[in-house]
């Protein structure tokens, strides 16, 4: 099982060796990351106008496990919507809080936002800045 999950911006936090890179280091060879949020991160790189290879290449070297976002996760995401939407969260940011609480584990986030709702989504929330 694993240790945490991570939120894209968490992800993008170490890419882009920002304040709180480090707590994402610590945990990111135990940590699972839901395809939806994987896919915020390559969007955002491909955003800013990075090669898709490129971008392939620079985040399969890193050691987290992507995990699909099946049926149930998508109930679950779209099931947080009210309790999360007073504090802005998108649908990543449910998808991600989905896979932490399917997995009782911690969901690492650069979104102070989250804080606001973790008690509330019954979620363990890691802010990492």
């Amino acid at each position: 099982m694993s240790g945490v999950v991570l939120d894209a911006s968490a992800i993008l936090a170490l890419l882009k060796n920002e304040r709180g890179a480090g707590k994402v280091a610590g945990v990111i060879a135990n940590a699972l990351v839901c395809a939806v949020n994987q896919a915020e991160v390559v969007s955002h790189f491909v955003h800013l106008g990075a090669p898709i290879e490129d971008v392939r290449v620079m985040l399969g070297a890193l050691p987290y496990t992507v995990v699909a976002a099946d049926d149930a996760m998508a109930w679950e995401a779209g099931s947080l919507r009210a309790a999360t939407l007073s504090a802005g969260l998108s649908l990543g940011d449910r998808f991600c809080l989905a896979l932490a609480k399917r997995l009782g584990v911690a969901a690492y986030t650069a979104d102070k936002a989250w804080r606001d709702v973790a008690t509330e989504v019954a979620a363990k929330v890691v802010i990492i800045r």
